[in-house]
Order: structure tokens, then C-alpha cells, then sequence
């Protein structure tokens, strides 16, 4: 698993910086921070889903083409809005039978879901579905974008340890994208708190919701984990 180096991403408007970063991704790194950071920017940079009005420079050390579909992935945060509704699951894999198998069985699935439409899938079913989709590629680079908002507290749970297990057995690097700090704890090995379109900490995730050098980490920090005696 090789680290994936962003030296700079760079967003502007009419000569306004709206985001100016850079970050590597060694194993799984949350990109974290509130509403209006330039998290949802970052991401879409990547994407190359930007509005062309905005100038993007991104500047990349990865090893490996940077190619979305194929050797980069995501997984969006609404699985209901990803999917058609009116098209069975098998035919919005775009993989043979046997890999969408494959694929179902590594996300606990019942491959008789394949035959089945999306408004008959629970949300958690659903979301287990957009990431076989993403992995069917075997992608270097997994970029998911708030992708437990959707779920219930047990089905997040599931999601977090096949996200780990899914990591180990094809190993793949993880962005993580989300304001929640407890989640991204769990997924993440380290952490990049974004502000203002700048990042203002970053380092492990853990010695940094332990012991955060900025008053907005903590303030996030205390938003997440206040009810939940974290910081015990």
C-alpha cells in the first residue's frame, strides 16, 4: 500500500482562494471539519467534479494512474439518490455474476439482493451495495464521502468493520470525508482537520482527539463526544 502524497490542491475564484491544502494518505485519513471547511470542494477536486468556473491545481505523488472508476472509487454518502430505483441491482453493477458474488458475499450480502430494485433494500443493504460497486475496479484509492450519515447506529457499526476488514483483504487506501470525529476515529489511523479551506492540524487521529492543538479540533472534538465520555 503505497502513500498517496497530495502536495498541493489548490481552489479559486476570481483570484479568491477558496481552499488551499495538502495532505498524504497512508493508510486511511479523515478529512474532517464542519459545514463550509472545503471538505465537499477537496472531494469533488479529486472527483473532477468541479463547477469549471472554479480553477482547480492539484499537484499528486501516487504511484499509480490516477484514473476515477478505476483506480480510484467512491462511495457516495446517500446510497437512495446513487441508485437508480427503477433498475435492478444486478444491472447497475456493471461486473460479471460472478465478481457482483463475490463482491456481496465480502459485504455479507445474500447475492439474491442482485435480482432485486433498490427501494426493496433496506439503507444499510443499500450502502453495503454502492461499495461493492466502488470496489468492483479493485481501486488503489477508496474516496468516501460521508458515507455512514444515511444509517441507522447498528447498520454504521457494520459499516466501520467491513470498511476494516475490506481494507486488509484488498488493500486499498482510505479518504475519508465527514464532520463526525467519532466515526472517523474509528475508521481512520490519521487525521486532517480542515478550516476555512486550510489545514489547521493534522497528525494520528488519536494523539490528536486526545490532545488537540487547536480550539476548533476541540470543538469539534466536544460535539461529538461529549455524551459519550470520550475523553475519559
Amino acid at each position: 500500500m503505497n502513500t498517496i502524497h497530495i502536495d498541493r490542491l489548490k481552489i479559486t475564484h476570481n483570484e479568491n482562494v477558496l481552499v488551499d491544502i495538502s495532505f498524504e494518505i497512508r493508510r486511511s485519513l479523515a478529512l474532517v471539519g464542519q459545514s463550509g471547511s472545503g471538505k465537499s470542494l477537496t472531494l469533488k477536486a479529486l472527483l473532477g467534479l468541479l463547477d469549471p468556473i472554479l480553477e482547480v491545481l492539484i499537484e499528486t505523488q501516487c504511484g499509480f494512474e490516477w484514473k476515477l472508476g478505476k483506480s480510484v472509487a467512491l462511495v457516495p454518502q446517500n446510497p437512495f439518490t446513487a441508485l437508480s430505483p427503477l433498475t435492478r441491482i444486478k444491472d447497475q453493477m456493471f461486473l460479471s455474476k460472478e465478481r457482483s458474488v463475490e463482491l456481496f458475499a465480502l459485504l455479507g450480502l445474500d447475492e439474491s439482493l442482485l435480482e432485486r430494485f433498490p427501494p426493496e433494500l433496506s439503507g444499510g443493504q443499500l450502502q453495503r451495495v454502492v461499495v461493492a460497486i466502488a470496489l468492483g475496479s479493485d481501486p488503489k484509492l477508496l474516496l468516501l464521502d460521508e458515507p455512514t450519515t444515511a444509517l441507522d447506529p447498528a447498520s454504521k457499526e457494520t459499516m466501520i468493520a467491513l470498511l476494516k476488514t475490506l481494507q486488509e483483504k484488498m488493500g486499498f487506501s482510505m479518504l475519508f470525508v465527514t464532520h463526525d470525529m467519532g466515526i472517523a476515529s474509528e475508521v481512520c489511523e490519521d487525521i486532517c482537520v480542515l478550516y476555512d479551506g486550510r489545514v489547521i492540524e493534522k497528525g494520528d487521529i488519536h494523539e490528536v482527539t486526545r490532545a488537540p492543538k487547536e480550539g476548533y479540533t476541540q470543538a469539534l472534538i466536544d460535539a461529538e463526544f461529549k455524551t459519550r465520555g470520550f475523553r475519559n
